[in-house]
């Protein structure tokens, strides 16, 4: 990216080519800059661990960033995908309590090996994001009204199936997919960058990521075109609850714990993440690659304002004004290019 932004610099000779570089690069330069001015206010920030540690605690948000990033693309908004990871999560590490546990959910199931609660928690994403994209295709629902309905329904699912109280106790090959390192590197970070890869390559390389596009541009004009569009609304949905599902993994297995209350507000930071990261909520316009500079925005504004001890409601604020801040810019740059 870096010899693309110095190729890009060189060839640029007039100002309307520099104007368009820094509108193109803008997210990069301002991610280069909060790096800097964070490494700056706190000298903790540029070392190893904390950088590890900030693409950790952002693995599970960015998953679901990735998932949001294909849906707004499609002039779509998911509201349930914190809702989903948490009852992804129960399910999944109810599966995956060990023998000593007295408050095993199931007291007379052996231990299972960790395939069955990954699959079981891949399937309820899965299905949770199917459910969205059928209601949406077929009934002609606005995806903000079904995945909120979707974001109650999950939450309650959760609370019911667990009773309210966290699924604790998991088998260590579960645990290491939260808290694992091969050769050094987080468990979950390896699990982003391989998603985001091939999120990279759906999008770009295959049917699916054109017809997104195509949906997102301009949904009767992809209709008359052949596209089957309801079908690739509901792909689009269940490619998000499937990662939902992922995320729930990491987050449960790094905590040791499935609960009830996990995921909270998640959606809103991976809309935030997508959106700061130039998916425009117009439709038709975004890119992983964005939404990956997006996240890691996200992440380090997050950290900077923790190492600097700021007060976690003011970094509620801070976030806020971001997210504006992010559209804002978004709604001129669209206004620009018509």
């Amino acid at each position: 990216m870096i010899a693309k932004l110095i190729e890009a610099t060189s060839g640029a000779k007039s100002p309307q080519n520099y104007k368009r570089l820094i509108s193109k690069y803008a997210i990069y330069f301002v991610f280069i800059a909060m790096c800097v001015v964070m490494s700056i206010l706190s000298p903790v920030f540029l070392t190893v661990a904390n950088l590890l540690n900030v693409v950790t605690q952002m693995a599970s948000i960015g998953l679901l960033a990735l998932g949001v990033t294909i849906i707004i693309i499609t002039r779509g908004i998911d509201l349930s995908s914190g809702s989903v990871l948490a009852v992804a999560a129960v399910a999944s590490a109810s599966m995956a309590q060990t023998l000593d546990w007295g408050m095993r959910m199931y007291p007379a199931m052996p231990e299972l090996p960790v395939i069955v609660p990954i699959l079981v928690a891949l399937a309820v994403g899965a299905l949770c994001g199917f459910i969205n994209g059928a209601l949406i295709a077929y009934t002609g629902i606005p995806p903000f009204i079904a995945t909120l309905g979707m974001m109650i329904i999950a939450r309650g699912a959760a609370l019911l199936y667990s009773d309210g109280r966290p699924v604790s106790s998991l088998i260590d090959s579960y645990q290491w997919i939260g808290q694992g390192t091969v050769a050094g590197i987080p468990v979950p970070v390896i699990i982003f960058i391989v998603m985001a890869i091939v999120s990279y390559i759906l999008l770009n390389y295959t049917r699916f990521g054109k017809y997104a596009y195509a949906i997102g541009g301009n949904e009767t004009a992809a209709y008359v075109s052949g596209i089957n569009v309801k079908k690739y609304k509901i792909l689009v949905y269940t490619y998000a609850g499937l990662l939902a599902g992922i995320a729930a993994l990491i987050l449960s297995a790094r905590i040791n714990s499935g609960q009830p209350g996990l995921g909270v507000m998640y959606e809103l930071d991976a809309i935030a993440s997508a959106t700061v990261g130039g998916v425009s909520h117009a439709g038709g316009i975004g890119t992983i690659q964005g939404t990956i500079i997006g996240t890691m925005i996200m992440g380090v504004l997050q950290n900077g304002l923790d190492l600097l001890n700021v007060s976690a409601y003011w970094q509620q604020v801070v976030k806020g004004l971001v997210i504006v801040v992010a559209v804002v810019f978004d709604m001129k740059r669209q206004k620009k290019s018509k």
